[in-house]
Order: C-alpha cells, then structure tokens, then sequence
C-alpha cells in the first residue's frame, strides 16, 4: 500500500502520499502495498542539466505547468555539470503533511493523521520511505541512462488494526499486533517515452514476508505507474497496482472466529483465510509544483489521491461488507524540501 509525492518513477506518484502517514505507523494501516508516490520518486533523470539525447534543449509537455506533488528532482549543483561524474546526481528531500485515510483496511470510517517522508540518493544508490517502510536500492543509477532497474531490500510496520479504529464492531474483535515485514522490492523505469525526454514509464513488484509471527503470511504487489513533468517547475504521475496475500494474512486480518463473532454481533466468517487471494486493487495520482521554479531544489508543494477497491474473500469479510466498506479513499498533500 501511499503512496505520498516524487518525479523519478511514475510508481512513485502514487506511492509517496501514502507515506505521509509514516508518523502513526502503529495507529494506521498504511503499509508497503498501500503508500500513495509520485512517478518522479527515487529515480530522477538529469533533468535540465543535460539532454539525455544529443545537444536538443529538454522538451516538456508545455512551457508551464501547475500541480505535482510526489514529484521531487534532484537538486542543481555544482558538480553536476562535471563530465567525469559517472553516476545520477546526489540529492535529498524531506516532506510534511496531512494524510486522510480509513481507521482501518476496509473501514468506511477515517482518521486524518500528520505524516512525512525522507527519500535520498548518494553516489548512485537510492533510499526512501514509502509509507510505513523503508528501502535502500542496491542497483547504481548511471547518469543519463533512460533504463534503471531496481532492486533492494525494503523493511515495512504494519500497524493495521492496531488502534484508532472508529467502528464500535471491528474494535470489539480486538486490536491486532504490530506486524514487522521484511522483503525485496524489484523494478525497472523506461525514460523518454511519450511526452518528454523525462518522462517515465514504471514496472514494480514489491514481495513483503511478515518476520514478527504476527500474521505470519506475505504480501505480493505489483505496480505499474506513468509520471511526466509539465515543465521544469511541474509534475504529474498516475498508477495502478493489485495485493495478493497469503492465507495467514486474511485469517488475522479479516476472518471472524466465533468469539469475536460473539463479542462484536458480526457473523462468523472464515473465506479470507482459506486461501491466497488478489484483495485489493488501487489507482491513484498524485502532482508537485516547485515554489522555487525549479523542482530539483527548494519548496515544493505535492498532493496526491487513491481509490482502492476491496475484493474477492476480503471484499465479502463481514469487517469491510457490513462494518466497513469496499471502496477505500487516500488523500494529502504537503510541502517538501528538496536539496
């Protein structure tokens, strides 16, 4: 799951609102799957310093542009300009905000909570949070390349459930653990392939094993996202993705068991965890503008939305069907610094 707000990848886009909420992570189900980015994340091209094909000047979709908020380019600096420099400029970016979301996965109740996100890269690795996790890219970016594959490890909180639940059945089922998921996240960006020379297309895969016996099952989500920038000061980015989970994952979360049927009134149900299944599909997008002109370096302003959908066994759990709802919102915005 936030994806909150950035430029390298179109994953990204939507990822990054998401990670807004990193501040409750115990009280909120924000999670790997569910984190709201920006395609113009992690993995920003050269923009502006360099044509990344011959001497042309960079071509945007216009001259201006406005919203874009997940999408954070490096900053400009002086040994960008260096020929011998042999890797993807260094920058970091910090961001804060608010982020609405449901008090819990399937809730039709929510909480709006502060939230932030810390994203890097120094000599060509990449690091970042993504709403409640945090993952390092072990693939050097080389300047100017328009194919970045990605690879690395990633750890994730999941705090589903564990408190701030606003909905007086769910919360007579019980509060649920703290879960401590640790994984890889996988992916390759295509750059230059529609609008712009620094557009991006994004494939990922992020693969989550739970190391803390809580739920004691995975999380598979696959993501495909698309961000472009505007102009120099003005980014957008759309995804899409689907979480498969493990059986371990839908009995802890969304099955009833006959005492908390008894302690709640909801019916008993054990469909979620009888076997793996996709239960949720999201879609989202999210922009930035930079306050400064220029989204490599300053104040930017980022934004961003997600509708997901609750489905199949999860979708039929008598927590989303009669407690909650399958529809499920995610927004925020916030400001970000970029240096």
């Amino acid at each position: 799951m936030p994806e909150p707000i950035f430029l390298s990848r179109p994953l990204r886009s939507i990822a990054l609102l998401a990670a807004l909420a990193v501040p409750a992570l115990a009280a909120t189900p924000a999670a790997a799957e569910d984190a709201i980015a920006l395609p113009y994340e992690l993995d920003y091209r050269d923009f502006g310093a360099e044509a990344p094909r011959g001497d042309a000047a960079p071509r945007f979709v216009q001259d201006s542009g406005d919203i874009d908020e997940n999408i954070l380019l490096p900053a400009a600096r002086a040994e960008d300009d260096d020929p011998e420099r042999t890797y993807a400029r260094d920058y970091f970016a910090i961001a804060a905000g608010v982020i609405t979301t449901p008090s819990y996965n399937g809730s039709d109740e929510r909480n709006v909570l502060p939230g932030f996100y810390f994203r890097g890269r120094v000599k060509g690795y990449s690091f970042s949070t993504r709403g409640t996790n945090f993952q390092i890219d072990l693939i050097r970016q080389q300047r100017g390349q328009r194919v970045d594959f990605k690879l690395g490890p990633i750890i994730n909180l999941r705090g589903d459930r564990t408190g701030r639940i606003k909905d007086a059945q769910v919360e007579a089922l019980g509060d649920r653990k703290l879960a401590v998921e640790l994984g890889l996240s996988a992916g390759v960006t295509y750059s230059g392939i529609i609008t712009s020379d620094y557009d991006q297309v994004g494939l990922r895969v992020v693969g989550l094993k739970d190391v803390s016996g809580k739920h004691g099952s995975w999380v598979l989500s696959p993501t495909i996202d698309y961000g472009t920038p505007i102009s120099k000061r003005a980014f957008l980015g759309v995804s899409a993705s689907f979480n498969a989970y493990g059986k371990g994952f839908g009995r802890y979360y969304f099955d009833v068991d006959p005492l908390g049927s008894a302690a709640s009134g909801l019916p008993v149900y054990a469909e979620a965890g009888r076997k793996a299944t996709i239960g949720k599909y999201t879609i989202g997008m999210a922009g930035a503008y930079a306050l400064s002109g220029d989204l490599r370096k300053g104040f930017v302003l980022i934004g961003g939305a997600q509708y997901g959908r609750m489905t199949s066994r999860f979708g039929d759990s008598p927590i989303v069907d009669i407690a909650g709802s399958r529809d499920q919102w995610l927004a925020g915005g916030g400001v970000a610094y970029q240096f």
